[in-house]
Order: structure tokens, then C-alpha cells, then sequence
């Protein structure tokens, strides 16, 4: 496995650098599990001050941060420096938040003069963090600061084409005063991620990424009997009912698509219309498509970066070809993308029969398909087709509407007027093929603790 840095805009290599040699792997895992066992005695207090000058550093260095992010992956240099501060705001959450979260429970027992029972959350040790390229640090942020925060330490192995990134995150809690050992970068080969797995001193794994790397991922993790937590694929749908705002809705509709160059697992990859208002919709987001403009990710006119690399560019165009000869009908939109860079020209997908093998797929770029409902039931219908269940929106004059329709969504997470969107201070995860287990929150913060019962019974013993 190589990490390497090129630049998805220029095609230019900017940086290679060498896995880690299996000495280099034993040695991380002694520092961090020697972190571990002096972090989970340290007090919320210092974990709090280490956190929030994480926080501070970031919005210090944004444009240094998302400098890089921009580089490694191609993401619009605005999306990068929004997605700094989204990682700060992370931080901030736990700072404020995880003692609360993680304060011993009383349980109500049956008979209180038998004794009483509580239930404590507890650390379970080092904690291995597989991370994708398409947010480098948001991606990071959520798992590294609420384990962190219950007392764990983390070993990162990110995206092979975002080392930089990875490094700098390093760079970033050490720098804010985190002891070594509590959060290390690794740049390692998937054979030696089999050695982290299987080592006793590692308590658990969290993967975000493809599902065939989530596969492999929970079947190693099952082997060794230890937890898993999976964030994988979607292809979230966009319901638009026939009272829904349709200007505005094909706005949010374009956004909810495109942004981060539509490399996003909750990006609105599925636009289901109610037959009362599908032509007048489509009419409207092609037209905001078309207005798109692709370019240097670093130029503030831009609005639709490349993807991460050409074989990603070349894989999803490979894929639209599939759908097509299966039937559907592809409509590229907007002025051709520029030849230079790994661009992708936005294009609509339409008559996705049911039997289109493409219905089920994840088109990991600027690629909408777009159904036709016949009313509200066939368009709740249609969105739960899917073999993903991720996230979702529903678009309604009548919002509280738009709640009861949400709850006949299967998935982990509906959004009404507006596409499934992320915040330090919402729940994420998925179902199905979405995977399993969730971050942020206190259900993220929960995932990697022991909750240990300890009961005092004052009863004589007796038969």
C-alpha cells in the first residue's frame, strides 16, 4: 500500500511516504496501550483542556488545515475550511459534555432495602480508527474526541491518498498537549492492520469506508471477538411531495447532491418525485445543475470540484455506462468539465426500471437518479428500496407532515426541508448495508466503554 498525495486539480504527485516497518507497528502499540493505561486515570478536567486547545488550534490553522484537505483530495477550498471548523465544534461538544454523558447511572432496584446498583462507563483500552479521504478530518474528529474522551487512545489508519491529513491530526493533539501514545497516525499495510486487530490490547475497531472494507473489517473483528462500529455506503433519498416549495427544494436539492464534489455517503443521491410536480422539479434542478462551475478547488467562483483521483473519476463513469445499458437514460448536464483533473461532468439519470441493477447502487460523484412517484405512498415506497438506509429528506409545504412521512423512512437518520446534513451536535449512522453502531452524541461516546454493573446487596445469605 502506498500513501501518497496527488493533487485530484493537477494530477501532480506531491509527497510520498513509507509504511511502517513491523517493529515501527509492536512500538505503537506498546505506546499506546502504556497512554491508555495512564489516560483512563487522568481527570475530565485536564482530558477537557487537552480538547479544547484541539479546538483552538484548529480554527487557529484553518486555512493551513484546509490548505491540505484541498490538496489530498480536491474538496472546494470553502467546504474544506467549513469542514475545520465542523471538526473544531466536535471537540467543543465533548469539552462540554462528556463528563455529564459518562456519570455513573443509579438503577432503580426491586427491592431498594436489599442494597443498591449503579452502572459505571468505563474504558476499554486502545481503539482502532480506519478513516476515509472524503472529509480527512471531520472523519477523524468524530471518533478521536469522544474516545478520547471516555479515556481510550486511538491508532489511526486513514485513506492511503490523504497521509498529510492524517499526519497533521497527529500533529494536532500532541500539540495540544495529549501525552504520546493517546493518538498515533499510522501508515501501515492491511496485512499489519490484521496484526492490530488480533492484539489483545486493542478493545474495538471503527471503520468508515467502502462495504467491502467494512466486510473484511467486521469479520477480522469478529474473529478476535471484539466490537465493531461501521459508518459504510447510502443512497439517500430526496422525497419531494407535491405541496413541497419547488424553487427552493431544487436548490436545496442541488446543494444536498453536489457538495464535496457528491463524494458524500449522505449526499441526496436518490431525487423521488410525486408524479403532481416531478416535471416541473426536474426542470428546475437541471437548471441548477447546469449552473454548476467546475474548476480550481482554491478559486472562490468554483462550485463543483473534482473528484479524489482519475480512477475514482474513471470508476464512476464506468458505472453510469452500466446503468445505461441496462436501460436507464443518462443526461450530462452543464457546460463540459474541464479536460484537466479528475472532473466528472454532472449528470442526471432517469427510467431506472425496477429491474436496473443501478436502482441499488452508490454513485460516489456528481450522479443523480431521479424517480418518478406516482403519490406519496409509491415515493415512501421507492425510498425504502434500497439496500442502503443511511440517511434521507422529505420536502413538504406541511412540515409536521413531513415528520410523519419520515417515520415510514428506513433509516438512520430523515431530515425535513433540508438533505441529510452533519452537526457536532446530531447522532450519525446508518442501518442495513449503512452499517451499524453510531458517533457523536453520547451514543458515540457509549460505543468503546465497559458498562459495568456494581451492585452493594446487604442480604443474609441463605437457601
Amino acid at each position: 500500500m502506498t500513501y501518497t498525495t496527488t493533487n485530484p486539480y493537477t494530477g501532480e504527485v506531491l509527497a510520498t511516504f513509507p509504511t511502517l516497518t513491523d517493529d515501527g507497528v509492536a512500538h505503537a502499540l506498546d505506546a499506546a496501550h502504556a497512554a491508555f493505561l495512564a489516560w483512563r486515570e487522568t481527570s475530565f478536567a485536564t482530558r477537557r483542556t487537552i480538547l479544547q486547545r484541539a479546538a483552538d488550534l484548529l480554527r487557529a490553522r484553518a486555512d493551513d488545515h484546509a490548505r491540505l484537505l484541498t490538496l489530498e483530495m480536491g474538496k472546494l477550498f470553502t467546504e474544506a475550511k467549513a469542514e475545520i471548523e465542523l471538526s473544531a465544534k466536535i471537540f467543543e461538544y465533548y469539552v462540554h459534555h462528556a463528563e455529564r454523558l459518562l456519570q455513573p447511572e443509579r438503577l432503580t432496584v426491586a427491592d431498594p432495602a436489599e442494597g443498591e446498583a449503579i452502572l459505571v462507563h468505563e474504558p476499554l483500552g486502545v481503539l482502532l480508527a480506519i478513516e476515509p479521504w472524503n472529509f480527512p478530518f471531520y472523519q477523524v474528529a468524530r471518533i478521536a474526541a469522544p474516545q478520547l474522551s471516555a479515556g481510550n487512545t486511538v491508532l489511526l489508519k486513514h485513506a492511503a491518498n490523504v497521509p498529510q491529513c492524517a499526519a497533521a491530526f497527529a500533529t494536532l493533539l500532541r500539540e495540544a498537549g495529549l501525552p504520546d501514545g493517546g493518538f498515533t497516525n499510522l501508515y501501515v499495510t492491511r496485512a499489519q492492520l490484521e496484526t492490530i486487530i488480533d492484539d489483545p490490547r486493542v478493545c474495538g475497531v471503527a471503520l468508515t469506508g467502502s462495504e467491502g472494507a467494512g466486510a473484511a473489517v467486521a469479520v477480522q473483528a469478529g474473529r478476535a471477538l471484539k466490537k465493531s462500529t461501521l459508518e459504510l455506503g447510502g443512497a439517500d433519498a430526496f422525497v419531494v411531495l407535491a405541496d413541497a416549495d419547488l424553487d427552493k427544494t431544487a436548490r436545496w436539492a442541488v446543494i444536498g447532491r453536489h457538495w464535496n464534489a457528491g463524494q458524500v455517503c449522505v449526499s441526496s443521491k436518490r431525487m423521488i418525485v410525486v408524479d403532481a410536480v416531478y416535471d416541473a422539479f426536474l426542470e428546475r434542478y437541471r437548471a441548477g445543475v447546469a449552473g454548476l462551475v467546475a474548476g480550481d478547488p482554491f478559486d472562490p467562483r468554483t462550485t463543483l470540484a473534482p473528484l479524489s483521483s482519475q480512477g475514482a473519476a474513471d470508476e464512476l463513469r464506468e458505472k453510469v455506462r452500466q446503468a445505461v445499458d441496462h436501460g436507464a437514460r443518462a443526461e450530462a448536464v452543464g457546460p463540459p468539465v474541464p479536460n484537466r483533473g479528475a472532473f466528472m461532468q454532472p449528470t442526471i439519470l432517469t427510467g431506472i426500471a425496477p429491474d436496473n441493477p443501478a436502482r441499488d447502487w452508490e454513485f460516489f460523484g456528481p450522479v443523480s437518479m431521479v424517480f418518478r412517484a406516482a403519490d406519496e405512498a409509491e415515493a415512501i415506497r421507492i425510498a425504502n428500496d434500497s439496500p442502503y438506509g443511511l440517511g434521507g429528506s422529505v420536502f413538504t409545504g406541511d412540515p409536521q407532515h413531513g415528520i410523519d412521512v419520515a417515520r415510514k423512512i428506513s433509516t438512520g437518520m430523515v431530515f425535513v426541508n433540508h438533505p441529510t446534513k452533519v452537526e457536532a451536535d446530531l447522532p450519525f449512522g446508518g442501518i442495513r448495508r449503512s452499517g451499524y453502531g453510531r458517533e457523536l452524541l453520547g451514543l458515540g461516546l457509549k460505543e468503546f466503554v465497559n458498562h459495568k454493573l456494581i451492585a452493594a446487596v446487604d442480604i443474609d445469605a441463605r437457601f
